[in-house]
């Protein structure tokens, strides 16, 4: 089931729009470098049992965690949808409701394949506000046809949560919810041919690797609060 919600609402500039020198440089140029071939998910439907609270709509300096992802994504991509359990009233993009049937973030990413019309799908989760655009532009050069999937590794363990899947996978992500096994991203990409790419290749693009803090609890909020 596909809904979409408008609002009026303003969006944050993306992070470092704002500074000076070299970063500002930087930026633009990512900003005018959009990729054409896939389409922006953000997975904002998860229930937040750690964090107590939608994290979505949790506060981070001015802006909310759905905000602050959004406002980077979107130079990068034309088109872009949310996976939401529910709609939202909070958010300008098109909206995309998980079926209820299942649950996760694989929930999230077969509402995202059934209504993508590019070959590709850029996966992020919402709480992940720190997501670099220079480093999502990092992965997006090694998509190939060849590959199922980009996945960064950080510490020897995937994200697939700011990942690269091929659209194709519909049928074995649908598969995977169907079937008797683990219902996970980790899972599926078991069955798929997966570019990884580690963290030292990425180094270059987000030097601490700041991409990947996610916010699960109240105390990686409150760390994120205190560092922003």
């Amino acid at each position: 089931m596909s809904c979409l919600i408008v609002s009026v609402s303003l969006l944050p500039p993306a992070r470092g729009r704002e500074e000076l020198g070299e970063g500002k440089r930087m930026l633009t140029e990512v900003i005018n470098s959009t990729i054409p071939d896939c389409t922006a998910l953000i997975l904002a439907g998860g229930e937040s049992r750690r964090m107590g609270q939608d994290k979505a709509n949790l506060l981070l300096g001015e802006y909310t965690l759905l905000q602050h992802v959004t406002s980077t994504l979107q130079p990068l991509f034309a088109d872009m949808l949310v996976s939401v359990r529910h709609p939202r009233t909070d958010c300008d993009l098109p909206q995309i409701c998980d079926d209820t049937d299942y649950a996760g973030p694989l929930a999230g990413l077969l509402s995202g394949l059934t209504q993508t019309q590019t070959p590709w799908l850029f996966v992020v989760a919402c709480d992940m506000p720190f997501i670099s655009p220079q480093l999502i532009q990092a992965l997006s050069a090694y998509r190939h046809e060849s590959w199922d999937a980009v996945v960064p590794v950080v510490d020897g363990h995937p994200q697939p949560l700011a990942a690269f899947y091929a659209t194709r996978l519909i049928d074995k992500v649908r598969a995977n919810l169907n079937g008797s096994g683990k219902h996970s991203l980790r899972a599926l990409l078991d069955l798929c041919a997966v570019c990884y790419v580690q963290a030292s290749e990425l180094r270059a693009a987000d030097p601490a690797l700041h991409s990947f803090f996610d916010l699960d609890t109240p105390e990686d909020l409150a760390l994120a609060i205190g560092n922003f």
